[in-house]
Formats: C-alpha cells, sequence, structure tokens
C-alpha cells in the first residue's frame, strides 16, 4: 500500500473542502441545528421524565453521538460522489491507484469531515445546555471508534451500490443510516423494542454502543462487555463492506459501466 498515494487522494478532498465556504458551511449546519433541537428536548425530558432525572442531557449525548455517526458515513458517501459529480470517477479508476487505497483515503479523510462539523456542535452544546461528551471519559474514545467504523461501512454499502447501480443510487446515500435508527435504539433502551426486534437490534453494534451510552450517565458505571461487543460487530461489519465493495467494483469493471459512471 502506498502512502503518498492515500495522502494525495486525502490531500484533494481537504483541499476541495477548505477552499468551498459553501461546503463547509454545509458540514457545520445541519449538526449545529441538531444540537439545537435536541438540546430543548432533552431539557424538556430532563424536567419532565422520571428515568432522566438524574442525568442532563442524556438524549442530546445521544443525538451528539449519532451525529457522529451519520457525519461518518455521509462524509464518505460525499467523497465518492463528488468523483462522479465533478467527472473525475473515470481518471480516478485509471489512475495507478489500488482499491485498498481508495479505501483507506476515503475512509481516513472522513473523520476530517465529521470533525468540522461536529466539533462547532459539540462546543456550543457546553454553554447553552451544560453537555459534554467528555462526561463519557475514557469509554468516549472507544464509542467512537465503533461508531466510525460502522459509519465508513454503511459509506462502504451505499458506495457499492453506486457502482453495481450508478447515480440513480445516490438518494439511498442519504436515506441509508436512517433505516437502521428505529433499532438502534438511539434515544431510547432495548427494552422498548418487541422481542423479536430486539434479536434483530442486537446484532448491530449500535444498540450496545447506546445502551452503554446511558449506564455510563445514568448509573455512573463502564461495561466493557458493551464496549467489546460494539467494537468487534463494527469490524466484522466493515470487513463485509470491504468485501462488498471489492466484489460491486469488479463486477461493475466486468460489466464495463465504471467507463460511462457520473456520464
Amino acid at each position: 500500500m502506498n502512502f503518498s498515494k492515500i495522502y494525495a487522494l486525502g490531500l484533494r478532498h481537504i483541499y476541495l473542502v477548505m477552499n468551498s465556504f459553501p461546503r463547509v458551511l454545509d458540514l457545520i449546519y445541519w449538526p449545529t441545528v441538531q444540537i439545537f433541537l435536541w438540546g430543548f428536548i432533552s431539557k424538556f425530558f430532563t424536567l419532565n421524565s422520571a428515568y432522566y432525572n438524574n442525568t442532563v442531557g442524556v438524549i442530546l449525548t445521544a443525538a451528539i453521538l449519532y451525529d457522529f455517526l451519520f457525519r461518518a458515513s455521509i462524509s464518505f458517501n460525499m467523497m465518492f460522489l463528488e468523483e462522479i459529480w465533478s467527472r473525475n470517477f473515470t481518471n480516478l479508476f485509471i489512475a495507478p491507484i489500488r482499491i485498498r487505497e481508495i479505501i483507506a483515503a476515503l475512509t481516513l479523510t472522513a473523520i476530517i469531515r465529521t470533525l468540522i462539523g461536529l466539533v462547532p456542535a459539540v462546543v456550543i452544546s457546553i454553554p447553552l445546555f451544560g453537555v459534554s461528551v467528555l462526561k463519557l471519559g475514557i469509554p468516549l474514545i472507544f464509542l467512537l471508534l465503533a461508531l466510525y467504523l460502522f459509519g465508513v461501512t454503511l459509506g462502504l454499502l451505499v458506495t457499492s451500490g453506486l457502482l453495481r447501480y450508478g447515480p440513480s443510487f445516490e438518494n439511498i446515500a442519504w436515506a441509508s443510516l436512517f433505516f437502521l435508527a428505529p433499532l438502534g435504539c438511539i434515544y431510547y433502551p432495548i427494552e422498548i423494542l418487541p422481542d423479536f426486534l430486539q434479536i434483530v437490534a442486537k446484532a448491530l453494534p449500535l444498540v450496545h454502543i447506546f445502551e452503554e451510552m446511558r449506564n455510563i450517565l445514568i448509573s455512573s458505571s463502564v461495561d466493557y462487555i458493551n464496549i467489546v461487543k460494539s467494537i468487534f460487530i463494527s469490524c466484522l461489519y466493515f470487513v463485509m463492506g470491504v468485501i462488498v465493495f471489492y466484489i460491486s467494483y469488479f463486477g461493475a469493471k466486468k460489466r464495463g459501466t465504471l467507463i460511462n459512471m457520473g456520464e
């Protein structure tokens, strides 16, 4: 794997974002709106719910972590879509760059786009609502790692769909994460779900991540089993996402549709 190629490809996308005010504004705008919306909702539940009466900002913290996941997935998708929209897709795949180098570059660069959008929103939540995700302590690092891996996995699956079905698959890029949100138990405990859906939900890393988040904030204790499960499941999905991406790429190459992508 050539790290200079990974760096060059990632740098292209960084320059693309940093030299475009509309792109930066778009990255910052939606997380900030989410913080305001869920901040006031969480404040209401803090004052009126017995479940959350000992924890300030449980819902807001969940919203911040969920937005981190959403931004990681969308950032990966957007960088791939940028190649299609700019008609650079063909150049990307005829260049002497391996598929694993493209995946590595997009994966590493997506975290920068994610942080550009999320950090200002997180900073705003501290003076406005007195809520900071840093209250989760050291486990926050591992929860974010699991979220990021799963977010990139969703990005890989969506880009695989783009390779297979072309730009018509673009709408799925925006909706992919919402399909899983009800099963992720982001804002409520898993017990809310029917028994058969709980079985399905436990196969996702989201349940273990957000259950552990609530456990830390409400009980002030850490269950490392949940953290290990979330990272392990996220890694499994990531490997699956890479395999699906390779299958879609070689399938598109065999059909000859790569050259027409974006036209």
